[in-house]
């Protein structure tokens, strides 16, 4: 959904996005997970109800989101509503990335070769090692003193 400030008041007014006839896929990313709908359009990203540039306030976030859509040469060619939630801004990018990879290649399968190629459509599966016991962090141990 999408706000919008109507004329006669200040309160903001929610316009609702039709994405009926749309391709569905799930991105996700260290802690996050991405609901992605696609659908035929102008090139018009949405993520959690706001554009993507209002969301995604760093460059390089809008950078990686728009990375798959440029790849295959259809950045204004579909419109994007995504659902993203866990994790931080970097994890809700990658998970992003992922939904519309997955997205793209259910509308078009010939795109699947050239984002396969550049890892895209597969999920990235690192993720924050556990803290052990008797360590300081997951790695790092205490000091060692010999006297």
């Amino acid at each position: 959904m999408e706000t919008q400030l109507s004329p006669n008041t200040s309160k903001p007014k929610k316009i609702k996005l039709d994405f009926k006839d749309s391709k569905y896929a799930t991105g996700r990313r260290k802690r996050s997970i991405a609901k992605v709908w696609m659908k035929k359009g102008s090139g018009i990203i949405y993520v959690n109800g706001k554009i993507m540039n209002e969301y995604f306030k760093r460059p390089v976030h809008q950078i990686i989101v728009l990375r798959p859509l440029e790849l295959s040469d259809v950045a204004t060619a579909y419109d994007v509503r995504a659902s993203v939630k866990g994790g931080g801004l970097s994890g809700q990018a990658g998970a992003i990335i992922h939904g519309i990879s997955r997205a793209l290649v259910l509308h078009d399968s010939d795109l699947k070769t050239a984002l396969k190629k550049e890892k895209l459509t597969t999920r990235d599966s690192r993720v924050v090692e556990r803290k052990k016991y008797g360590r300081k962090k997951a790695r790092r141990s205490f000091q060692f003193s010999k006297r």
